[in-house]
């Protein structure tokens, strides 16, 4: 009986084909968003909120440039927007050097 065998190419990955760069970069993106926004709750963790929001915007955005299914794109969107609010709310609350300059 001749069957199709499926091979495991990646979490992300629905044409069949393996991304190793994308799927890491979705993956960092929704980590570091979380991070982010986690950290943005309390305004004595501006610094670290701040600087993870602005890096998690920035592997989101060169990740959303190289991505090829759609589940890659969902799961960076999610990290994205987790991202930027940590970010915008980190720069609300002292930005990022948090008056060290200036």
């Amino acid at each position: 009986m001749a069957q199709a065998v499926r091979r495991q190419t990646g979490l992300f990955a629905t044409d069949g084909k393996p991304h190793p760069l994308q799927d890491t970069l979705a993956g960092v993106t929704l980590v570091l968003g979380i991070v982010a926004f986690v950290t943005s709750m309390f305004s004595s963790l501006h610094l670290l909120s701040s600087w993870t929001g602005l890096v998690g915007i920035l592997t989101g955005a060169y990740g959303q440039f190289i991505s090829e299914t759609t589940r890659e794109r969902f799961v960076l969107i999610l990290g994205l927007g987790a991202s930027a609010a940590g970010f915008f709310l980190g720069m609300a609350h002292g930005g990022l050097f948090g008056g060290l300059i200036g």
